[in-house]
């Protein structure tokens, strides 16, 4: 059963122009960085189009996230990104040129527990700590009666250790940061339509794309396309002409619970071994997992398998957390990974033939905490050839027709 939005529910708005400098096929959160970026730069005095085929954005990863972020990365990079998104969270007013109508957004800092249930990942994630640590970040590396002395809730047992990270690591509102940024861009110049991207034309020699066809019916030139499509990337790309970007759709669950008992203090965000993950969410606690298997699935399905509840994370809550032995579940979701099959991490930046076509695609579930980084990062690609702020050549395209994959071990 999937579930596809009735035609009536995606109006097709024309644009006012029949040329942009730049078109971002996207308008959730990735479009919406962009869009932002681009235009609050000086040195960028051009025209941007965001094309959204879902103006609610309620069928969009945006609208179903849970809103991480962690630095416990096992990549310099990765920890560095979301180092800056903390950064940029904790000083969004700053970033938005301290406008009054813009709030604060608080970044929740009850951290990440990644617990080891044997030796062989207790070593990963010792490894993994010197290279947070290397960074600036602030993770520790516990010992089972460490995790006790702080977390006396646990039963661990079958634990060994874990690591935890205090500091610039836990939850925000990302759902502020898509509204201001959209609202911003717009503000600024970047022009949003309900529509839907529905074919590129190539230029003869195949090296760019022309313009783009729309839903409506119009035939808009471009100067840049930016794939900003999330779990819809690879169809985006094939109408470039493009086959091998590696990015899918995959199924995440996420359960919000009453316990009958409550912790006596905040719970970090606990990656436990069976694959379940769960924190405190205000009054409540918001658990997910991934589907025992887990197949690619249609971008517009969101049904939801209500008996990974019953078979999978109440048992596992329990298993790990004794006093969750009477939980009440309040409401849950399906929502969508962007999924990199080839590396699990971020693709950006220019494809290798086709090169104003820009990715900004396969965040694998870590797209919101990496978006402020990575929305400026490719604004400065499309500006300057390069980047600028971060060193994020790691991530370009090129790696996946070289079959050169960048490797992070961290991937919930």
């Amino acid at each position: 059963m999937t579930y596809a939005p009735p035609a009536s529910a995606l109006p097709a708005e024309p644009p006012e122009r029949n040329r942009y400098d730049v078109v971002i096929v996207g308008g959730a959160m990735y479009g919406s960085s962009i869009a932002w970026w681009l235009t609050r730069n000086p040195d960028f005095d051009g025209t941007v189009l965001v094309v959204e085929r879902n103006p609610t954005y309620e069928f969009t990863s945006t609208a179903h996230t849970n809103s991480c972020m962690r630095q416990q990365f096992s990549s310099a990079i990765n920890v560095q990104i979301s180092q800056f998104a903390a950064e940029f969270v904790k000083n969004f007013r700053h970033w938005l040129d301290d406008d009054p109508r813009v709030p604060d957004v608080a970044l929740i800092s009850t951290g990440y527990l990644y617990l080891a249930d044997s030796e062989g990942f207790a070593a990963t994630l010792r490894d993994a700590q010197q290279i947070q640590a290397a960074c600036g970040a602030g993770t520790r590396h516990l010992t089972r009666g460490d995790i006790a002395a702080e977390y006396p809730f646990y039963r661990l047992d079958d634990i060994v250790a874990a690591n935890h990270n205090p500091v610039d690591e836990g939850f925000f509102e990302g759902a502020t940061l898509f509204e201001w940024w959209r609202r911003n861009a717009r503000e600024r110049g970047a022009e949003y339509v309900a529509n839907e991207v529905v074919a590129m034309t190539l230029n003869p020699a195949g090296a760019a794309v022309d313009s783009v066809t729309l839903k409506s019916g119009e035939t808009i030139a471009c100067g840049t396309v930016v794939n900003a499509s999330g779990p819809r990337a690879a169809r985006t790309a094939r109408m470039a002409g493009i086959d091998d970007l590696p990015v899918e759709p995959r199924k995440r669950y996420s359960f919000v619970f009453a316990a009958e008992k409550p912790l006596d203090r905040p719970m970090p965000l606990t990656i436990d071994p069976s694959g379940v993950h769960v924190r405190s969410d205000g009054a409540n606690y918001l658990a997910g997992c991934a589907p025992e298997e887990d197949p690619p699935v249609d971008p517009d399905d969101f049904v939801q398998d209500h008996s990974l509840w019953e078979n999978k994370v109440w048992p596992a809550l329990m298993d790990r957390i004794p006093q969750f032995d009477a939980l009440r579940l309040l409401n849950s979701w399906a929502g969508h990974y962007a999924f990199n099959t080839f590396d699990h991490n971020a693709i950006l930046g220019p494809h290798t033939k086709v090169a104003n076509f820009i990715f900004a695609n396969g965040f694998t579930g870590h797209g919101f905490q990496q978006s402020p980084a990575m929305g400026r990062g490719t604004a400065e690609w499309i500006l300057y050839g390069e980047f600028r702020d971060l060193d994020l050549g790691p991530f370009l395209y090129r790696r996946i027709p070289e079959r050169r994959p960048f490797v992070e071990t961290a991937v919930i």
